[in-house]
């Protein structure tokens, strides 16, 4: 099952996507409002079951960040070994993973335009699996951390590189110009384990394979990501956790080789889907 966020007609709904189209399904959840809500509320198996057997209501639509009124994503940095080569600076692998905020607005959804602005052209992509807390927990062991996930959706992680140098330590400007990275197409619900033990993530730009690694290489492994996060934050319904990005992004390349209007990318993982995205200069 597919669900999502979209807009048709000038009205914002969500519910189930399939081959023919939408299945708008929040006019029957109006205690419900978003699909974050849903989130929320634990209600995520209410819509699934409301959904079978239901006609597409919508060809004609177009996909919003999956949750575009989610307080709080969190993302993981530098989690792949050869990630961390990347950077050239001889450190070893580190102790602690790294952490920063995104905010909603900085995302947009599927078949959407990434906005490069027009202060900085060094725009650059990060596909990443991005999970949806499911269940509230403080202090989730490891063991227990996949009993806390309610579904998965695929991110491209979009940051404006030079301005992730602006200051010593953090890197939150450069991650969230308005409509710089992407979050969907869609939410499938995650029922098991190898959704993510055995997930192999892939990012093309304009059909070009830049970026192709399996999740079981990740240093600080999705599980841990979880228990780490929630020692020092209660983790809630709602939340996204952005789980990191392999090597191959495009600014890593000599010269680097950042998005420019008119490029395609897609960020793919069997099982989840396709995130697709165009890039746009900004309109001032």
């Amino acid at each position: 099952m597919r669900i999502a966020s979209f807009t048709a007609d000038g009205v914002s709904y969500y519910g189930a996507i399939t081959d023919a189209g939408a299945v708008a399904l929040s006019q029957g959840f109006p205690q419900w409002p978003t699909l974050y809500d849903v989130i929320a509320a634990g209600g995520l198996d209410d819509l699934i079951v409301a959904a079978t057997g239901k006609t597409v209501t919508h060809t004609d639509f177009t996909f919003d960040m999956v949750m575009p009124n989610a307080p709080r994503i969190l993302c993981v940095g530098v989690n792949f070994p050869d990630r961390n080569a990347e950077y050239k600076d001889g450190s070893a692998q580190p102790k602690y993973m790294s952490l920063f905020p995104r905010f909603a607005s900085g995302f947009t959804g599927h078949d959407r335009p990434l906005i490069r602005p027009p202060e900085n052209h060094t725009l650059d992509y990060e596909g990443e699996v991005a999970i949806v807390i499911g269940k509230a927990g403080r202090r989730i062991t490891a063991e227990a951390a996949y009993d806390h996930i309610a579904a998965l959706t695929l991110c491209n992680e979009g940051t404006i590189r030079d301005w992730v140098r602006h200051a010593k330590f953090n890197v939150t400007q450069g991650k969230n110009w308005d409509r710089s990275g992407s979050i969907g197409p869609w939410l499938v619900p995650f029922t098991d384990a190898a959704q993510l033990d055995d997930a192999r993530i892939q990012t093309h730009v304009n059909g070009e394979l830049r970026q192709d690694d399996t999740l079981d290489r990740m240093m600080f492994p999705i599980r841990e990501e979880i228990a780490y996060i929630s020692t020092f934050m209660t983790l809630q319904p709602g939340d996204i956790i952005v789980t990191g990005t392999p090597t191959g992004a495009g600014a890593r390349f000599d010269p680097p080789r950042y998005l420019k209007p008119g490029d395609v990318v897609e960020v793919s993982v069997e099982g989840i889907g396709t995130l697709r995205n165009t890039v746009e200069d900004e309109v001032v």
